[in-house]
């Protein structure tokens, strides 16, 4: 029997893994981190480019869920402004010309896709194409 412990041998980190690891990790996580989780791993899971690693003037494809849905007008003209959070960064989504549209709603999951805007210092997509994920699913 040798003294050096068991994860030295292995070469593996200090922390213990496992199912009774990711039960104390929920436990001990708030509702927050873990909404934020489960949101990256459905990201990831559909192929969709994550919002953090979006740059300016890229087209790319995003899921996440709707924080807030505001009616703000530009420049004169009607536009529906929602936040997109996929558990990474935020995503202004712009609708111009738009007063509402139906499904588009606060807690409700999308995939939008088009260009990245840089606006402020926020990310914003104008105008995307997007597909209202199922009410089951949530």
């Amino acid at each position: 029997m040798s003294a050096v412990p068991r994860s030295e041998k292995s070469g593996r980190a200090e922390r213990p893994s496992g199912r009774f690891r990711r039960m104390l990790d929920r436990l001990s996580s708030s509702q927050e981190d873990l909404e934020s989780e489960e949101l990256r791993e459905d990201s990831h899971a559909s192929g969709c480019t994550r919002i953090s690693e979006c740059t300016d003037r890229q087209i790319v494809k995003v899921t996440g869920t709707l924080r807030t849905v505001t009616l703000r007008p530009r420049a004169g003209v009607p536009a529906l402004e929602a936040e997109l959070f996929d558990g990474t960064a935020p995503l202004d989504v712009v609708w111009l010309g738009r007063r509402s549209i139906v499904g588009i709603e606060p807690g409700r999951k999308l995939i939008a896709s088009g260009r990245i805007a840089m606006s402020h210092g926020r990310r914003v997509l104008f105008n995307p194409k997007y597909e209202l994920r199922p009410l089951g699913k949530e």
